[in-house]
């Protein structure tokens, strides 16, 4: 009698067995889903800097990644203009993580999606970034964002699944809550 060995669950192009068997791994034990992430960005003159991405830990265990970003600012902000901001990347990452978090989500119910799409725009007033009017922040006051997605599912489904991951996503998270963070300087 020959063994049937089952075809693996893709939807979306994910691996459903794969995200299901995490799911398990961390359900049955905690440290399992402990990660750790680093980037290190250097500066290559003028406004650019180079991230380097060397790889993250999952479980205690390192896993080797290799990646470079370039970061710039625009010209009338005296970049070069060569790559994409830090807002932009900011912006960016948010988007992506949600996208991550929406497909996943989408994949696990059996949903498939054909357009999947999400924009996230704000305001900053360069005053404060140039440290002009103390009363006027740095940064975004607020955020705008709008997911459009055409699939497999009713629209209560995908709203529930909008909702789910907005509770998971961990950049949703990063930019809606306080996360604190411990600065330090080393002169060399």
């Amino acid at each position: 009698m020959n063994a049937i060995t089952p075809t693996p669950t893709i939807v979306n192009g994910i691996p459903v067995d794969a995200v299901r068997g995490l799911i398990d791994a961390v359900a049955g034990d905690t440290a399992a889903g402990a990660t750790r992430w680093r980037v290190t960005n250097r500066w290559q003159g003028r406004m650019r800097s180079r991230a380097t991405v060397e790889g993250f830990q999952i479980g205690g265990e390192p896993v080797n990644r290799a990646f470079q970003m370039y970061l710039d600012e625009p010209l009338e902000l005296g970049g070069t203009n060569m790559d994409a901001n830090p807002q932009e990347y900011l912006l960016a990452s948010l988007n992506a993580c949600m996208i991550v978090g929406f497909t996943a989500l989408c994949a696990l119910e059996g949903y498939e999606i054909e357009h999947l799409e999400i924009a996230t725009e704000g305001d900053i007033d360069l005053r404060g970034f140039l440290g002009l009017d103390q009363a006027v922040s740095p940064g975004y006051d607020g955020l705008s964002t709008t997911l459009w997605v055409k699939g497999a599912a009713s629209a209560e489904q995908f709203q529930q699944i909008f909702e789910t991951m907005l509770t998971t996503s961990p950049n949703f998270h990063n930019v809606t809550k306080p996360v604190p963070v411990t600065p330090r300087l080393v002169v060399l």
